[in-house]
């Protein structure tokens, strides 16, 4: 949503280069997305495994999503503001060459700023919900066991 906007208000059209910068854009933001996921459904298998019996309650989902989201604020606020500053360069330049690199970074700086939040606070709320719309259907939670 952000590199659309930004293709917007700088004025850039589609091409080839902005194809480039949002494959770069997708790839970040689901990557985070997805360890995101991970993290949270470790904290759901470790507050199952600590009740003994497996059985989570709304207040034990609601715990284990926001002790799995916390543990990945630091590392996607520390991955966003380092491509944010290696390319604040590439955005802000004037000389040769930037016309064809601008269109690269606008998508992809713009976008992160949305992808962060949609991955610290839009995602773990989604998947709260589901898993609390999967406790009052089958009244149990299922999580995945990773497996090296």
């Amino acid at each position: 949503v952000g590199g659309v906007f930004s293709m917007y208000f700088f004025d850039v059209n589609f091409s080839v280069a902005v194809a480039v910068g949002f494959i770069a854009l997708f790839g970040i933001a689901v990557e985070t997305g997805v360890l995101m996921i991970v993290y949270m459904n470790e904290a759901m298998r470790d507050s199952a495994m600590e009740l003994g019996n497996g059985r989570l309650s709304m207040e034990d989902i609601r715990q284990a999503v926001f002790s799995g989201a916390v543990m990945r604020v630091r590392p996607k606020l520390m991955t966003v503001m380092a491509d944010m500053i290696r390319l604040m360069p590439i955005l802000l330049a004037t000389g040769v060459g930037s016309d064809v690199m601008k269109p690269i970074t606008i998508p992809f700086v713009f976008g992160l700023i949305t992808s962060t939040l949609f991955v610290l606070i839009v995602l773990p709320l989604v998947y709260q919900l589901v898993k609390e719309h999967e406790l009052r259907k089958h009244g149990k939670i299922e999580y995945l066991e990773l497996k090296d």
